[in-house]
């Protein structure tokens, strides 16, 4: 009887255990699809709010604020570039010295705040805005000014604190995964960021441009309403605190702290030294630990990849640059509908709509026969020859879109005299750096994560994103170098004038030595199945115990302590 009791008993126990067990993983199961859904609505929002101001940009500036072409492209290039680079940054201040929730709350202000901005740029919106007295209000030109500067920086510093904080790689725990699993997760993230961006260039460009001249920028003031509102639900669970494991700051200091050395001739107190930033060890009168520098060293091995994808950026962000300019010169109408400029842009991104899939079926047909899929850095040099090729396509089109007769076109309220050309004639190389794209992001950020150990993964996407964000600025800088170089005439302010297939001519010349140099590297990235392996303080405390069972054997020492000395 007693032993039926206790069996009764252990039963009933046990049930209710797996009970409280299943609704713990009810809960938890609950949560995260919560944080799925919050991440996906903010990071949504975000880049409507990004696409919104960068997708008409130019037209703005050129139509409403008479900027030079070369002025507006700057301004454009230089706002995606600071987008892109105040996520390392932000982070970087939110880890280290206010903390994140501070952070995320300020850079949320200043996104709001910035783009309220805009819309007081924008006024008078000349559709629906007249007072009793039927006369517009007008900003002074010098006030107007400032006010699109003071937004566009704030929106770029809350872009930061947004994409650092709330939406992080590190937030899709990617650590576990293999190397297929990496390329087909990198293939649909970027799928679902390019479906968004398609509905943003349809949609806001069209309104921008036709339905109410400015009204458009008062869209990316509606986005932010709702990350706002994001947040606020969910302000505890979408921030994501990643590992700690090393900084960029701590990355930057070897190097400093090596370079220092270096210069300064201290090597004959360490002795000979394998590579010159071994000088940054403690043991050869550095500052930094042995694994600190260890770390450093595998990362520099990715270092030729970053740099070669500086120039790569320059060729695609001539989407939002020259392209764009190409494409506002041409004839913009499909029989009686003025389309707008931002409807080009989707045709540079149904090549990678469309080819993720494909590349998923490739990669999933290989690894089912058992053979290797094509490597990434292969994939890489075909991305890149196809971003060359794009843009001497683009020299091409320019010599036959000037040979068109020019018409008039209105953009924005005012008439401009522009190609005769139909604007779909351009459509080649948007094709072409679509499908550069396609290629060679995923396999970038494969090979950025796999090659590098998993406690230093978001330094080695750090630096990869500073790649992406000094891309953009190279290209504004190029642009003022060639349009000062030129007197105006590689970059001219009316194209029919001057000769802009000239600065395409140059820049594939410039891509295709980028192509070559690549090739001769990629064998430095073929193999993934070998990851980066640093010393550890694992390697350490061995190093450590054989030195202290050397010394013993000598009767040197009594008494040594490993973790003393850790």
């Amino acid at each position: 009887m007693v032993a039926t009791e206790l069996k009764r008993v252990a039963a009933g126990g046990g049930r209710e255990q797996r009970f409280f067990r299943t609704r713990r993983t009810q809960k938890k199961s609950h949560k995260k699809l919560q944080v799925v859904i919050c991440v996906l609505l903010v990071e949504l929002c975000e880049r409507f709010t990004f696409f919104g101001i960068v997708c008409n940009m130019i037209l703005f500036c050129t139509v409403k604020l008479g900027y030079d072409n070369n002025l507006a492209a700057t301004i454009n290039l230089c706002f995606i570039g600071a987008s892109t680079l105040t996520p390392v940054f932000v982070g970087w201040v939110a880890e280290t010295c206010l903390g994140r929730t501070k952070v995320l709350y300020l850079c949320s202000f200043l996104h709001f705040f910035g783009t309220a901005m805009l819309p007081v740029v924008a006024f008078p919106f000349e559709d629906f805005y007249i007072d009793t007295h039927h006369m517009t209000h007008k900003l002074d030109p010098m006030e107007q000014q400032i006010f699109f500067y003071m937004g566009l920086l704030a929106v770029a510093l809350g872009i930061g604190g947004i994409r650092a904080i709330l939406c992080p790689m590190g937030a899709y725990s990617l650590q576990s995964y293999n190397q297929h699993q990496l390329l087909s997760f990198f293939n649909w993230f970027y799928w679902l960021v390019n479906l968004s961006s398609t509905v943003v260039f349809l949609g806001i460009a069209y309104i921008q441009q036709s339905v109410a001249q400015n009204l458009g920028f008062l869209i990316p003031f509606t986005s932010v309403l709702l990350a706002l509102i994001a947040i606020h639900m969910m302000r505890n669970k979408l921030t994501y605190k990643p590992k700690r494991g090393g900084s960029l700051l701590t990355t930057l200091g070897v190097f400093l702290n090596s370079f220092k050395l270096c210069c300064l001739r201290h090597h004959h107190l360490s002795g000979h030294v394998v590579s010159w930033l071994d000088r940054a060890k403690e043991n050869n009168g550095g500052r930094y630990s042995e694994t600190h520098v260890e770390n450093v060293k595998v990362l520099v091995k990715l270092f030729p990849l970053y740099g070669l994808q500086l120039l790569y950026r320059v060729c695609i962000t001539q989407i939002p640059s020259g392209y764009y300019i190409q494409t506002m010169n041409s004839n913009l109408h499909l029989n009686d509908l003025l389309l707008p400029i931002g409807a080009m842009n989707v045709i540079s991104i149904l090549p990678l709509l469309l080819l993720a899939p494909v590349m998923e079926f490739v990669a999933t047909y290989f690894l089912s026969l058992e053979r290797t899929p094509p490597a990434p850095a292969r994939v890489i040099t075909l991305g890149h020859a196809c971003a060359a090729m794009s843009v001497l396509v683009a020299g091409l089109v320019e010599i036959h879109r000037k040979a068109y007769p020019l018409v008039e076109q209105t953009l924005s309220g005012k008439v401009l005299h522009v190609s005769s050309m139909p604007c779909f004639q351009l459509a080649p190389q948007y094709i072409l750096l679509g499908v550069a794209e396609a290629l060679v992001t995923p396999a970038c950020c494969l090979i950025s994560f796999q090659l590098i150990p998993s406690h230093i993964r978001g330094i080695s996407l750090h630096f990869l994103t500073l790649s992406y964000g000094g891309g953009c600025l190279l290209g504004a800088f190029i642009i003022q170098l060639v349009y000062f170089c030129s007197g105006g005439n590689f970059y001219p302010n009316s194209l029919h004038e001057g000769n802009l297939e000239k600065f395409f001519f140059l820049l594939a010349s410039l891509m295709t030595i980028n192509t070559f140099l690549f090739w001769r590297i990629s064998y430095r990235y073929m193999d993934l199945s070998v990851q980066g392996k640093p010393m550890s303080s694992s390697s350490l405390s061995e190093k450590l115990l054989h030195y202290k069972a050397t010394l013993r054997f000598y009767d040197t020492i009594e008494h040594f302590s490993t973790d003393s000395v850790l």
